[in-house]
């Protein structure tokens, strides 16, 4: 195709979805043949491609042809965001917009912002679509398993040159809004084509918008205007469930405040939300509990591979209230018969992973213990995966993957793909660089299964499941035993304690 009919197609395409006007055609044409250090043009003849991948590949193969882009991923991906946010509306449209069908629908206010967000490219739709996923069904419930693969995989040359690039303040992380706009450089993505929507929450100004990688449906990322630090505590409580007060078909959690057991951004205080219904979120109550003074909550133990007090209410500040109580009597708590203490060296390692949602009227809590405890056993963490499962799972446990979807990392497409290969072929595995990490496995694997060419790959992935489920299990502090039942309730029995 030439130049031109990629320039009119994009043109096209943001009229067809909304993001520009008929009026604003000509200063977008010149806006493009600006960026694209074009002198002349002339309207194609050619038939307008409607596929927004095939568009940009276009226009960055040329950009690259005549010098304008380097050709590597990191270099094409800032200069295809410059070119999106050409036609991406001002935020004073969004916020507007926004506002308008918020005060009609807060979920048709949601639908038309993920949908813009996804119109602009700040959500790469086509990348998305390359993730694998799949479920199995764990004795708790149906877990999802994703193998992330929308988050591009750097070239050497990109790398050096992030390397290299100079260091900047500007933004201070990922989360701030001044990314909104942002050019980016080689060390730092571009979000020219990023819209962020102001909120109020418990009194504070917030930002909400999409995580560009979409975990699950309508993934959101609410956060503080202020690069302020993670911290659990009741106003904390209070956010997540003024969220859901104003967003009531979301859920909206925390990651923790402490490393190991919290986030990869702790840096900036932020929850993570969306639209999705995860394997924790219909887990049963096993064990119903109740707090001296607020016997009106519903409370109790969930069904779950990790440590969950579920409550349920109607006065969110009275479940904030019972929140705070409970995570101030777990930050000072030790089990040893367990493996949990609340200090060593007068370093804290307890705290909490909380998630809020709506039951009908009702607000609900689930708050999940956390213990970031190292031994030399576990030097990554005790309530963290354990070595034998680090050929699938050696990262933290954040809040996504509490709630039960295991977010896993890219490498594993080639290696279980491999893998199966391998054992059906019956190729050496320790002697492998790559695949020796999964050797004892596959053994232990093989002793189960009878292995095909048509069975391998899905025996794989559903024994990744298992893994992952177990990986849950390790993260637990008080275990699915009868011993650990024992210490959740004695913890309990502490919280009540205390309240005397």
């Amino acid at each position: 195709m030439k130049i031109e009919t990629y320039i009119d197609s994009l043109i096209s395409y943001g009229m067809n979805c909304g993001l520009t006007e008929p009026e604003d055609h000509r200063v977008l044409q010149n806006k493009l043949l600006e960026l694209l250090q074009l002198d002349e043009y002339i309207p194609s003849d050619e038939p307008q491609s409607e596929d927004l991948e095939e568009i940009l590949m276009g226009l960055l193969d040329y950009a690259c042809e005549k010098g304008l882009c380097e050709d590597n991923i990191t270099a094409r991906d800032l200069f295809d965001t410059k070119i999106m946010g050409l036609i991406t509306p001002m935020p004073r449209e969004i916020i507007r917009t926004f506002r308008e069908k918020y005060a009609i629908d807060p979920v048709s206010a949601t639908d038309w912002y993920y949908k813009l967000s996804c119109d602009t490219d700040y959500i790469r739709r086509y990348r998305i679509a390359k993730d694998m996923r799949w479920k199995y069904a764990s004795e708790y419930g149906e877990i999802d398993i994703t193998i992330n693969l929308s988050k591009p995989e750097k070239d050497p040359k990109a790398i050096a040159a992030a390397k290299n690039a100079p260091q900047s303040g500007y933004p201070k992380c990922l989360l701030c809004p001044e990314n909104e706009g942002y050019a980016g450089r080689m060390n730092h993505p571009a979000r020219q084509n990023h819209r962020i929507l102001p909120i109020t929450i418990d009194g504070n100004s917030w930002f909400m918008q999409y995580s560009p990688y979409v975990y699950y449906n309508e993934h959101c990322i609410v956060f503080n205007s202020q690069h302020i630090p993670m911290k659990i505590d009741r106003t904390a409580f209070r956010k997540l469930l003024d969220f859901v007060t104003l967003f009531p078909h979301y859920f909206v959690g925390s990651n923790a405040d402490l490393p190991i057991v919290g986030g990869s951004i702790l840096s900036h205080e932020h929850f993570q939300g969306g639209h999705y219904t995860f394997a924790m979120e219909t887990a049963p109550i096993e064990s119903a509990v109740t707090f001296a003074g607020y016997e009106e909550i519903e409370a109790g133990i969930v069904k779950w591979p990790m440590s969950v007090l579920r409550l349920n209410g109607n006065d969110p500040d009275r479940l904030a209230d019972l929140a705070e109580k409970i995570l101030n009597a777990w930050r000072g708590y030790s089990d040893e018969e367990c493996g949990i203490l609340a200090f060593t060296n007068g370093e804290p390692h307890n705290t909490i992973t909380p998630i809020a949602r709506r039951r009908g009227k009702k607000y609900e809590l689930d708050l999940v213990l956390r213990c970031n405890i190292t031994t030399e056993e576990h030097p990554l963490g005790v309530f963290h995966p354990h070595a034998d499962k680090h050929h699938i799972k050696k990262e933290n446990i954040g809040l996504i993957e509490v709630m039960g979807l295991a977010v896993l990392p890219s490498r594993l497409k080639k290696e279980l793909s491999d893998l199966a290969d391998a054992i059906v072929s019956g190729s050496a595995i320790r002697g492998d660089e790559t695949l020796s990490k999964h050797a004892d496995w596959v053994d232990e694997l093989k002793a189960q299964y009878a292995f095909t060419e048509e069975n391998a790959l899905s025996i794989l992935l559903q024994e990744t499941g298992k893994v992952f489920a177990a990986v849950l299990e390790d993260a637990g502090v008080y275990k699915n035993t009868e011993s650990g039942k024992n210490g959740f309730i004695n913890f309990i029995s502490y919280v009540n304690k205390e309240a005397e």
